[in-house]
């Protein structure tokens, strides 16, 4: 009797276990950057290989599968070109910047892979070894017009690759839009940009049947004038009216530079030494459904 309860704890502690959901993120980078003379020095190109290993146990969070073990190793090279006068508040110069992120093709140096019946693979074959190529491009530019009033123009532009049409789009990689923007990556390793007036991710598409965020191409276009209130080494503050627009979808197919997401709104920004910048803006999206007025905190 004794035994047979023991074993009947010990089951029902391990259905407890693996019923947890939880996902873990290991990973190492390795970069080298050097600054070119030409075209100008203003010129640095920087490379990295990248590792990162995904474990999920049971994660439903929007996502392409719930368990599993995913290995992402990759190439990022970077050319950027900075030439703005300060960090805090540049008056004049630009901020360019070009990168392409690499991995191995692995689904087509699988051997006779064009015969693999893909949709009748297994969730740790098909996302065992992540595949993508990603291209960013983000540029910014800025202009004195009277005295400290500043025009900053901006523009994004992202896309998310594949190799194999079969093998579809990588898991990890994609880009959400929409909302403050300042989490910068979150835990799956997609790019989160910010587009002010609208709730976090609302532009990102979503696809019902899998139950998960389906980010592959974007593009966000800023314009901003700035003008400073306080301009001392203890702090930086400064106001600014802005408007933008921009869009998500979920196929280059689909990619229309003129179908975005416009919004308008003014903010202000404070910069501590100890603490950083702060901010919040108050956006209006022009075209979100319902809630069109939104405040945005920026730490």
């Amino acid at each position: 009797y004794f035994t047979r309860q023991t074993n009947s704890y010990i089951s029902s502690y391990y259905s407890i276990l693996n019923d947890d959901q939880y996902m873990e993120v290991f990973g190492a980078s390795v970069g080298i950057g050097t600054r070119l003379k030409w075209p100008d020095t203003y010129f640095v190109l920087y490379n990295q290989i990248g590792w990162q290993t995904y474990k999920l146990q049971n994660w439903n969070y929007y996502f392409l599968f719930d368990t599993g073990n995913s290995h992402n190793f990759s190439w990022t090279i970077t050319l950027s070109r900075n030439s703005t006068d300060q960090m805090l508040y540049p008056r004049s110069g630009s901020d360019l910047s070009f990168s392409v992120q690499l991995t191995p093709p692995w689904s087509i140096m699988k051997k006779n892979w064009q015969e693999i019946d893909w949709n009748k693979t297994t969730t740790d074959e098909h996302y065992h070894w992540i595949e993508y190529n990603k291209w960013v491009f983000k540029g910014s530019v800025y202009t004195r017009l009277i005295g400290d009033l500043v025009l900053m123009t901006r523009a994004y532009f992202g896309y998310l690759g594949y190799y194999n049409r079969n093998w579809g789009y990588s898991p990890f990689e994609g880009f959400m839009l929409g909302g403050d923007g300042m989490s910068g990556y979150n835990t799956y390793g997609a790019e989160v940009i910010g587009l002010r007036g609208y709730e976090n991710y609302s532009l990102t598409p979503y696809n019902p049947e899998q139950q998960a965020y389906a980010g592959h191409v974007y593009d966000k276009f800023t314009i901003e004038l700035r003008y400073p209130v306080v301009m001392q080494p203890s702090s930086t503050i400064y106001v600014l009216a802005f408007a933008e627009g921009g869009n998500c979808w979920a196929d280059i197919h689909n990619f229309n530079p003129f179908q975005i997401k416009r919004s308008a709104g003014v903010g202000v920004r404070v910069y501590l030494p100890i603490v950083g910048m702060l901010g919040v803006d108050w956006g209006y999206g022009f075209d979100s459904q319902p809630d069109k007025s939104q405040f945005h905190f920026v730490i």
